[in-house]
């Protein structure tokens, strides 16, 4: 008896030197991605480690792929060091978005830097789920084909969508936008790329989109953030303390239908006056032009639209000025609702709010004070993406890399040294 006993707390104790291997695997990881390329004594300081185990850590995760060695820095008082940073060469995750006018793909590699983009126009509103599920896997073998070509390996995919997202089971239960419901997205992607041997993770878009925010330029740092998402529909992601709100069944954030006219136009979920009747993308272009112009065909790339609907701005259209002006104004009433219940930093203005962030964002910010209690509109202030229609799926890449930042032996360790790959020639197709 007391043999077996010993067997297993031999065993609990070799379970947890694993785990604490692991979580110190993360920790160096996450350190490079935050401070940027440092030498192992640097590493050791700044995390407490020892600057044995750093060593031994760097090492393993050299030999997974996941760092590399930079140039020998001589010079100084000591034995010259070598810099330690994140090796873009090997990895790469996909965030793959369904939007009602467009697919879009986007690959990163561990660097978070972006190693192929797709983008393609789509009515996908007149399509029937298995269609557009067919279109959007096809760009995914396209862009992961290229890139394994050139030697780096995928490791995850996450899908983005405008609608109801059940992540456990990777259903949409309801988009009603796109005429989907509980469609088992998940699993008919995975089907169609033939079962990938990586995670396949799905989300709303606006979720993936304020992911991609707080992890960009100057807004690393923000942890207090509603990213709106401007569409046909409009939706909502609510960055708190630094965590995003998800609510107790995921679905947060839905707030292109708070009703705030309930006698106003009827709205693609079946009810009356939603946000979305009065700023959704199609509000504005039946406002702003003629049925049977060019800027209301959803055949036509909507960038394109945006386009020429800026310059008839830039023109001085009276037509478009005013379309704009009422869009802006029922925009600052929503967005008033939503400062005075979650007091952001920052609201970020996304989708085809930040192409026409010109005319949007200053009467946004204008109006807040006047809708919102506190003093100085509760200090958010109201900025368009830089991302624009790249965040969702930017976002979806983001999150299937974060597995593996979260857990550094989520990759094999390869049987021989890392060699890095051919690049991908610029602007090659992917």
């Amino acid at each position: 008896m007391s043999y077996g006993g010993r067997l297993t707390a031999d065993a609990g104790a070799s379970a947890g030197l694993v785990e604490v291997r692991r979580h110190n695997l993360a920790l160096v990881l996450a350190h490079l991605r935050s401070s940027g390329a440092r030498s192992r004594a640097t590493i050791a300081a700044e995390t407490g480690l020892t600057r044995s185990t750093v060593s031994s850590l760097v090492a393993e995760l050299a030999e997974r792929g996941l760092v590399a060695e930079g140039a020998t820095a001589r010079g100084g008082v000591g034995r010259p060091s070598q810099p330690v940073d994140l090796d873009g060469a090997h990895f790469f995750t996909v965030g793959a978005e369904v939007d009602l006018d467009h697919l879009a793909v986007t690959a990163l590699d561990v660097r978070a830097e972006v190693v192929a983009e797709r983008w393609v126009p789509l009515d996908a509103g007149a399509l029937r789920a298995t269609a557009v599920l067919g279109r959007l896997a096809g760009l995914v073998g396209e862009v992961t084909a290229q890139l394994r070509r050139s030697g780096r390996e995928l490791v995850g995919i996450t899908l983005a969508v405008p609608g109801l997202v059940e992540q456990p089971t990777g259903r949409v239960l309801s988009a009603p936008n796109l005429g989907w419901a509980d469609i088992d997205v998940v699993d008919v992607v995975r089907g169609l790329l033939d079962e990938p041997a990586c995670p396949l993770l799905i989300d709303n878009e606006a979720n993936l989109a304020a992911r991609a925010e707080v992890s960009t330029g100057d807004r690393v740092g923000v942890r207090d953030l509603v990213l709106l998402t401007g569409g046909i529909g409009v939706g909502a992601g609510v960055v708190a303390g630094g965590h995003l709100l998800r609510g107790v069944h995921g679905f947060a954030g839905e707030v292109g239908h708070m009703q705030l006219d309930p006698g106003g136009q009827p709205c693609g979920c079946g009810r009356r006056g939603c946000w979305e009747t009065q700023v959704g993308l199609n509000a504005l272009l039946a406002a702003a032009a003629d049925e049977g112009d060019a800027v209301r065909d959803p055949a036509l790339d909507v960038r394109r639209r945006l386009e020429t609907l800026a310059a008839r701005a830039e023109d001085g259209d009276a037509r478009t000025l005013e379309a704009l002006e009422r869009t802006a104004g029922w925009l600052g009433a929503g967005a008033g609702v939503l400062v005075n219940l979650f007091n952001p930093e920052l609201l970020v203005l996304g989708g085809y709010f930040a192409v026409l962030g010109r005319w949007l964002a200053d009467p946004v910010a204008a109006a807040l004070p006047a809708r919102v209690f506190a003093p100085r509109s509760g200090g958010c202030r109201v900025e368009p993406s830089t991302l624009g229609y790249s965040a969702a799926a930017r976002g979806g890449a983001l999150e299937a890399l974060s597995r593996i930042f979260a857990d550094p032996t989520a990759v094999a360790v390869r049987s021989s040294p890392p060699t890095r790959p051919a690049p991908v020639p610029s602007g090659a197709p992917a």
